[in-house]
């Protein structure tokens, strides 16, 4: 047993594919290391647990219900692992509500951290076992896919049903994440979109069709370094969910900033009517520059991530 156990992990995104996904079609999810969540835990005379949601005894945890997740989870770790008592830290720097992966970042980071501590060695599948055992409690019926990119370091494509095929991130250009700092609506915006298929199904299936098509074409750029046509492909995607009724006024101003100001392309990410938007840039300067624009509409949270071989500048 160590003194101390770490264990890290990103954020993360949907690229694109977002709502279409509900409907059998593609989407990419993408491991965001601009945000992410850092666990230490080590030997104590009692379980403790010191966080920004809780702080004190552990088993105090039993009963409160928006930590459930994270509070059988740690008893499993404990269990399993035969771990004396504990003091346990988290810090996070992911939004809650945002739909970067928060509640999953935390069981992959906790997960790793008391493996870590009691030096047991940590397989891919038992990582993921013990991640979506949280997410189960956390979600009822999660795909997975948060607990598989918030763990791993490249995209990921995944369609209701089939694996998940992982991909390398091989393109040259940065990407930037704004939130709005409103709440994403991600069951409002579901519920519109399935009310809108009621009443135009032909064009609605139209839109889905397309969205998946954008997602191919997506994986495609990314894979073969086509940062141009995957900014067409992210812009053209907004446009669609605009029309699946899935954004909000602040976004649509946002797209058209970045797109303005020298944007390859631009979009929301996630449940949409609120949250954060992607935006796709060639240079590191021009990702600033839309960020002061930003600014200027208020949106003034924003976290930058250089792709491909801008990785590690």
């Amino acid at each position: 047993m160590k003194e101390h156990g770490i264990g890290q992990a990103t954020g993360k995104i949907i690229l694109i594919g977002e709502h279409a996904v509900v409907y059998g079609q593609p989407a990419i999810a993408f491991p965001f290391n601009g945000v992410g969540v850092t666990a230490t835990v080590q030997k104590a005379t009692i379980d403790t647990l010191d966080s920004a949601y809780f702080t004190g005894k552990f088993d105090q945890l039993a009963h409160t219900e928006q930590m459930q997740s994270v509070y059988r989870l740690i008893q499993k770790l404990k269990n399993d692992l035969q771990a004396p008592n504990f003091a346990l830290k988290i810090e996070s720097t992911i939004p809650a509500e945002r739909g970067m992966g928060s509640s999953a970042a935390v069981a992959v980071a906790i997960t790793r951290a008391f493996f870590d501590w009691q030096e047991q060695t940590l397989t891919d599948e038992a990582l993921t076992s013990y991640v979506n055992f949280s997410e189960q409690i956390a979600h009822d019926n999660p795909s997975g896919i948060d607990a598989a990119a918030t763990s791993g370091t490249n995209p990921i494509l995944f369609e209701k049903g089939q694996p998940y095929q992982h991909f390398p991130l091989n393109i040259d250009a940065y990407l930037l994440v704004a939130d709005t700092q409103i709440k994403g609506r991600t069951r409002e915006a579901v519920k519109a979109v399935a009310e809108l298929k009621k009443v135009d199904p032909d064009t609605v299936d139209m839109a889905l069709n397309r969205l998946g098509r954008n997602t191919k074409h997506a994986q495609q750029a990314i894979i073969h370094n086509q940062s141009a046509l995957l900014g067409k492909v992210m812009t053209d995607s907004h446009y669609v969910l605009r029309y699946l009724s899935v954004s909000n006024e602040l976004l649509d101003r946002a797209v058209l900033t970045a797109i303005n100001h020298g944007a390859l392309g631009a979009k929301l990410t996630g449940g949409g009517r609120g949250g954060c938007l992607l935006v796709l840039t060639d240079t590191l300067a021009t990702a600033q520059k839309i960020q002061e624009q930003f600014a200027q509409l208020g949106i003034t949270k924003t976290w930058l991530q250089g792709l491909g071989v801008y990785q590690n500048a």
